[in-house]
């Protein structure tokens, strides 16, 4: 019993090990629980396999030895090549994708892991041998050995539960990772890869079950995660929109004395109180305003009209009496203490414009260069220039990239675009366009089917096309391919794309168009990615690796498409009365650490940098007169901005995102609840980074440190729980039936 029990404990232990020295090098592990779980999972096996007779004993006792090594050489080549662990989800709904889209990556993330595949194998090779030579044979075990084995499981189990207990006790952020807040990444690289395991196959159950027999089972989100926000400080951007950031620190001190008083940061509990009062909360779910304290809303710049909140008006009794569960009614809290965030001197500055928005595929701000990409450099130097966005990466790297860009919400496991693809999505771009009459366009220059894109876009309010069907009939969906000279090269081009397709809209009064990207897809090399190879010669003489040469390469033909877009714009005559929008989905982490510093030509090692980025927001008339903005911002901000540049009458509260031009303090959300904002980085397991002004002075003084960060971890505890109730109660069809006028997105 103990031979069999020691060798299947030590081979998982042996696992974790490797495992966590490829995912994450010598990194913090916290070996308690996993320790108890391999115990009490491998005396659990013990129990079956002792329990078994004959060549079945035998078979699941290969099981147990080979599954473990497979599933971990799974989970370390799944790691390296997407920077996230592989869930279930993932093998039941992307499998089907990956087989057909990503076998050039698997096969490239298995040679490169390979020496360390062999490392996996070589224990139970051994093991096997070992055994084999000694002629040992899984035991059948007796009765008492059997209850012997069953209390020592047990008391293993009871172990990991006090672990757990412990950690709730103490609110400790391993158990907020684990249960709360599931961090699958944090947990793996934490806890290890078979508690990430057990995390996720629980997960799966759990909402198996809820599909099937209609019993909830609520494993995403805190109980009761409902708090007041205080007063925060302000942010300043460059040319002139609000005060210099110096005032920040000034008035710090004079907020922090308001919470004493009762006048800044404080629950009022008073839900309908008029919004705009400094570090107040209005309600049970309370948010700070984030504005400068002692600074009335929309006075902050050149507001050359009156400021008014940017909110519906919605029946709050109606909305509560919709509620079915906690979690709609924490919903309905929750909204109805936000204090709506105001119009600003920015508010309807492209009203009637058209708007190209693109997602584009493994982006970076390291992308662009004058000479090898004019055009990203043009679009990126003028207009709106953010100096401080950050794109996150989330489980789902692409859908979930796009889904942030477009719902302005963050994603809630994985596969959230399509979890959403039955939901009533009313507060999306093509629907403010809609009311207006305008038509909405998406195009991707890949097949209809991936992510299941010719579901969720549509159902985003896009007329979505493909290049190529996947597994639809063409009977059926033919009308739904546009035409390229190479659907089928990988990646295919975005300059074939835009020339297929802008002859679709170009004609109209007025449109809203949205593309996905893919000619920045790994893997970067000039062998496997088409686009890298058809600009090979222009990276040729670059002083890079070829790694770095290739992404640079593959994005040249992101630059074509977007010129060739500006050229079919102005012979159009529309490039004056059209506003292009460019974010990527995530960093181009098909490169390792090594190769990404080496195409950004400095450390990225400092803070959150791997994932600073480059927003586009740009219009021809903008192009002598640039905005500069230094605020804190993310692609979850991206919805809200656009809705207040285009004029629309939208609700701020419907987004876990805000419009970067509003009065509030600048703040990005990252997978694992990390943040950055106009005063701090922070980065779990890290030490603080505080931000000086522009003068040298700390934006948040000593003293008030502790304060600032516990009141910012809540905000972004909140915002995580709102964005991913929206999406499991398909929030928003609630919402939809308390506005009033009843159902009329952006209109209030």
């Amino acid at each position: 019993m103990m031979v069999l029990w020691g060798s299947l404990a030590g081979l998982l232990m042996y696992l974790e090990l490797v495992y966590h020295f490829v995912g994450f090098g010598w990194e913090e592990f916290r070996p308690a629980y996993p320790a108890a779980l391999i115990f009490a999972w491998t005396g659990v096996e013990t129990l079956l396999i002792g329990a078994l007779r004959g060549r079945i004993k035998r078979v699941c006792f290969v099981l147990a030895v080979c599954f473990p090594v497979v599933w971990t050489g799974a989970q370390i080549v799944y790691l390296r090549i997407f920077r996230q662990p592989l869930l279930w989800e993932a093998v039941v709904r992307g499998g089907g994708d990956a087989l057909a889209n990503y076998w050039r990556e698997a096969l490239a993330g298995i040679l490169g892991a390979l020496p360390f595949l062999i490392l996996l194998v070589l224990p139970a090779v051994l093991l096997g041998l070992i055994l084999k030579r000694r002629g040992w044979s899984p035991p059948d075990l007796s009765p008492g050995q059997m209850i012997k084995t069953a209390a020592a499981a047990t008391a293993c189990m009871a172990a990991g539960a006090m672990v757990m207990e412990v950690g709730k006790s103490a609110d400790a952020e391993y158990y907020e990772d684990y249960h709360e807040f599931y961090d699958p990444l944090t947990v793996a690289r934490t806890m290890g890869v078979l508690s990430m395991l057990q995390r996720d196959t629980v997960q799966e159950a759990a909402e198996l079950m809820e599909t099937v027999v209609g019993v909830e089972m609520a494993w995403n989100g805190s109980e009761g995660a409902v708090g007041s926000g205080a007063g925060t400080p302000g942010y300043h951007l460059a040319g002139g929109f609000s005060g210099p950031m110096v005032q920040v620190a000034d008035r710090f001190q004079e907020d922090m004395a308001g919470k004493s008083t009762g006048q800044a940061g404080e629950d009022t509990g008073q839900a309908g109180k008029s919004p705009g009062q400094a570090g107040e909360n209005t309600g049970q779910a309370g948010e700070d305003t984030g504005q400068i304290p002692g600074e009335s809303p929309g006075q902050a710049g050149n507001v050359t009209q009156p400021s008014h909140p940017q909110a519906f008006s919605l029946d709050y009794v109606q909305l509560h009496a919709l509620a079915e569960n906690d979690h709609q009614t924490w919903l309905a809290d929750y909204m109805e203490g936000q204090v709506p965030v105001n119009s600003n001197e920015y508010t309807g500055k492209f009203q009637g414009y058209n708007l190209i928005f693109l997602t584009a595929e493994g982006f970076s701000t390291y992308a662009i260069d004058p000479e090898l990409t004019p055009t990203l450099y043009r679009l990126s130097h003028s207009g709106f220039v953010f100096e401080n966005y950050y794109v996150p990466l989330w489980q789902t790297s692409t859908s979930d990239g796009e889904y942030i860009n477009c719902t302005g919400l963050i994603p809630d496991g994985q596969y959230s675009m399509r979890k959403s693809a039955d939901n009533n999505m009313a507060y999306t771009l093509p629907r403010f366009f809609a009311e207006e009459g305008v038509s909405s366009f998406a195009y991707h220059n890949n097949s209809l089917t991936y992510y299941d894109r010719y579901l969720t876009h549509p159902n985003l309010g896009y007329d979505f096309k493909a290049c190529r069907l996947g597994e639809l009939s063409e009977e059926e969906w033919g009308d739904k391919i546009f035409p390229m000279e190479h659907p089928n090269a990988w990646p295919a081009s975005d300059l074939e794309m835009m020339q297929g397709t802008m002859s679709e809209y170009l004609n109209l009064e007025r449109f809203h168009v949205y593309y996905m990207t893919v000619s920045g897809h790994m893997n970067y090399d000039f062998s496997g990615n088409a686009m890298s190879g058809k600009n090979r010669e222009a990276v040729a003489e670059l002083p890079l690796s070829e790694n770095a040469r290739a992404y640079l390469a593959c994005n040249i033909e992101l630059d074509k498409a977007l010129e060739y877009m500006l050229e079919q714009l102005k012979e159009a005559g529309q490039l004056e009365r059209t506003v292009i929008c460019l974010s990527a989905d995530h960093y181009p982490y098909g490169m390792t650490e090594e190769q990404y510093e080496e195409l950004a030509g400095k450390s990225l090692k400092e803070g959150l940098d791997q994932y600073r980025s480059s927003l586009i927001l740009w219009n021809a008339g903008m192009e002598e007169e640039s905005v500069h903005i230094t605020k804190a911002c993310g692609s979850m901000d991206i919805l809200p901005t656009l809705l207040n540049l285009f004029g629309f009458s939208y609700d701020s509260r419907m987004y876990a995102g805000r419009d970067i031009f509003s009065d509030r303090e600048g703040m990005v959300i990252f997978n694992d609840r990390s943040f950055v904002t106009d005063a701090l980085v922070y980065r779990k397991g890290k030490d603080p980074i505080w931000l000086q002004d522009e003068f040298g002075s700390w934006i948040v003084p000593q003293e008030g440190r502790e304060d600032y960060l516990a009141e910012r971890k809540k905000e972004v505890k909140d915002r995580y729980q709102f964005s991913a109730y929206i999406l499991q109660e398909n929030y928003y069809e609630d919402v939809f039936q308390a506005v009033q006028p009843m159902g009329e997105p952006g209109k209030s």
